[in-house]
């Protein structure tokens, strides 16, 4: 029996009108317009700038600062579950999904993987992963594992969980820095706000400096605390770019312990595009066994037998059936996500898809898309 890659038929939703030709072509999330206030933001630094004092003057121009960035139209909102039937992409830019807040490393990761798309930030990853789903968006750029901090287990699941594909995947180096407001010094700082991750990848910093980690959901939204609340004894880590964009000052640039720090991003659409043999793909697959001995061996040798390389792999357990009875005796079951370097057009590639399904209790294509080759 041969193994295809099929594309997936979208329903029309929840709201009903979620396909491409009912849905209305006009509807956007809107941010709000006004010259006068991106003006007000452009000066935003500069303002900032202005003293060292941290007395009245600083807590008004903190406010101020704090109401230029929520009515900014640089700074859209996160696109929340609750807004998800509330708008449709209107097919003039590529509408790309992220998790996050402006500022954040997966911004810059989608704008790599899609130059000039709109980058339409989400609160959860699960919320980007519904945008695409309900044509909202057109693509999503989500993480998937980090050098250091390893895989993203929440996206593994929700990769089985939702019916998106693969497409293709970029590599971004993560390149950490500690952003205070102005005025505040290294020695005035007691504490350290940012992503469990980001705080895991400058562990040796942070340390030495002394500083209480605090975890929040995002690097950009610690920046973005950091100068709303105008806080003088902590500092964020996240990018450069988030420096920029909430008027904060860098105090210390590269602060991660490693500096071969990247983290890989999926790239995710509604339909799976055609595998080519033109140039080095990849292929990402979700499988699970039987229990036995030697099963999970007899899975990988379907690839080593052909000289297929594995890149990846990853368990995670069955939710739905996360014990297994045999023998007497309660066994986990797992889920087991495979990438492995071919291309879903090579007959070899088909061939071992065709053998591990002989013995497999599931197993689904997940994509077959092009290798990011900018970082080897």
């Amino acid at each position: 029996m041969a193994v295809r890659l099929q594309a997936t038929q979208v329903p029309g939703g929840i709201s009903g009108n979620l396909s491409p030709s009912n849905r209305n072509p006009n509807a956007v999330i809107r941010f709000g317009r006004g010259s006068s206030k991106r003006n007000r933001l452009v000066s935003l630094s500069a303002s900032l700038r202005e003293g060292d004092g941290r007395g009245k003057e600083s807590s008004v121009r903190a406010v101020e600062v704090k109401k230029i960035l929520e009515d900014s139209p640089l700074l859209p909102k996160p696109l929340s579950s609750n807004q998800l039937a509330e708008t449709v992409s209107n097919g003039s830019r590529v509408r790309v999904a992220y998790q996050g807040v402006r500022g954040a490393y997966s911004e810059s990761a989608a704008e790599k993987a899609y130059p000039n798309c709109e980058a339409v930030p989400c609160e959860e990853f699960d919320t980007a992963f519904e945008a695409v789903e309900r044509w909202l968006v057109d693509r999503a750029v989500l993480p998937i594992e980090n050098s250091l901090g390893g895989s993203i287990h929440r996206n593994y699941d929700l990769l089985l969980r939702h019916n998106l594909h693969i497409v293709g995947e970029v590599k971004l180096a993560v390149r950490h820095c500690l952003l205070a407001n102005y005025g505040v010094k290294l020695e005035d700082l007691r504490r350290v706000l940012s992503h469990p991750q980001a705080l895991a990848q400058c562990e040796n910093t942070l340390t030495r400096l002394g500083l209480v980690r605090e975890a929040v959901d995002d690097t950009a939204g610690a920046a973005k605390q950091i100068a709303f609340e105008d806080l003088s004894d902590a500092a964020a880590v996240a990018s450069a770019k988030a420096a920029e964009i909430y008027g904060l000052n860098i105090v210390a640039e590269d602060i991660q312990d490693d500096t071969d720090n990247v983290t890989r991003f999926l790239m995710l659409a509604r339909e799976p595009i055609i595998p080519g043999t033109n140039r080095l793909f990849k292929t990402s697959i979700v499988f699970s066994l039987e229990e036995g001995p030697g099963v999970l061996f007899k899975a990988l040798a379907v690839f080593a037998l052909r000289q297929i390389n594995l890149t990846k792999i990853e368990s995670r357990p069955l939710r739905k059936n996360p014990l297994r009875a045999s023998g007497g005796l309660k066994y986990f079951d797992y889920l087991f996500y495979v990438d492995f370097e071919a291309s879903m057009a090579d007959e070899v590639a088909q061939n071992a898809l065709r053998h591990l399904e002989e013995f497999a209790t599931f197993l689904r294509v997940l994509g077959s898309y092009p290798v990011d080759t900018t970082m080897l």
